[in-house]
């Protein structure tokens, strides 16, 4: 079979290092036809930079970068410097990237690489705010039926928020793009916190990411160790959830995953629970399921496919 087609639209962001390494390290199963970034984790300029740093660390500086969005359509931009740093990825050793960023936005280019694909051909995977989506999707909605699926990480419902006591930091950041992906009709996975929070690094598994040997993989677990210093005040161990890489996951195993096919709305009025996932779980209002949430998954299989991946990468 020929590899899924995707565009990865991110905003890194360690954890989404993490999930571009995973996707570049199975080309078997994944094509990377682009990346998009946003203002999210920090602001735009960070995120295209720590982009272009990621391509350039798998020895893809051929995948085109664009940068996008520098805010939510609605919001202000909250970002996330307490948990990833000023850099966005600190902890790793990476120079100043030399591949330059496409001069077309990304929204522009999503909907053009959407519209001159076959029908059915490209996903989407959203690593952060849903910005540049939305903003692609008003700009030209024939691209929604033509769109094989949207796989984002965000939300929550078993597990509640992380940036808010409702509400999980990728939705929050922008719900009102988020409620224009999850209302559009196009076929949506969401990976909340509920589901990353069952795949947890350890310091065991980051060894053997190491003891590979490789540059990329020694980087990411160097990111890693910066990104596991936070959340003591909620984890019992030194393991940490890595949030984005369950996209990528899911993508190439998602037998792994326990799912269900559900009616998901997003908050928009509510100064309290803005940004919180109403997860139908039950399906007790009867309204139309429109997206598939994974609540748990395998995480032995899961590590030992991101092991294998990134570490076979230059």
């Amino acid at each position: 079979m020929a590899p899924r087609k995707i565009i990865i639209d991110t905003d890194p962001g360690q954890d989404d290092a993490f999930a571009i390494l995973f996707a570049l390290g199975s080309p078997a199963e994944l094509e990377v036809v682009g990346i998009t970034t946003v203002g999210g984790n920090v602001p735009l300029a960070l995120t295209a930079e720590n982009a272009l740093k990621v391509i350039e660390l798998a020895g893809r500086a051929d995948i085109p970068v664009y940068a996008g969005c520098p805010g939510p359509m609605v919001k202000k931009l909250k970002t996330a410097e307490y948990v990833h740093g000023p850099t966005g990825m600190d902890g790793a050793d990476l120079p100043r990237p030399t591949t330059p960023l496409q001069d077309e936005h990304a929204v522009n280019y999503l909907v053009r690489a959407i519209m001159d694909a076959p029908e059915g051909e490209l996903t989407v995977c959203t690593l952060g705010p849903m910005t540049n989506l939305a903003m692609a999707m008003v700009m030209e909605p024939r691209i929604i039926p033509r769109l094989r699926e949207v796989v984002l990480m965000g939300g929550g419902f078993f597990q509640g928020g992380n940036a808010t006591p409702a509400a999980e930091f990728n939705i929050f950041v922008d719900p009102h793009a988020a409620h224009v992906v999850f209302e559009s009709g196009v076929p949506v996975t969401m990976c909340p916190i509920d589901c990353t929070y069952t795949a947890e690094m350890t310091v065991e598994w980051l060894d053997r990411l190491r003891a590979t040997g490789k540059r990329a993989a020694i980087e990411a677990a160097n990111m890693a160790d910066f990104y596991r210093q936070y959340g003591s005040h909620k984890f019992a161990t030194s393991a940490r959830p890595i949030h984005d890489a369950c996209v990528t996951g899911y993508l190439l195993a998602p037998e792994l995953y326990e799912q269900r096919l559900c009616n998901v709305t997003i908050d928009i009025v509510s100064p309290e629970t803005i940004g919180m996932t109403l997860v139908d779980w039950w399906h007790v209002t009867g309204k139309r399921k429109n997206c598939t949430v994974l609540r748990r998954i395998d995480p032995d299989p899961f590590f030992a496919l991101m092991l294998e991946r990134i570490g076979a990468l230059a």
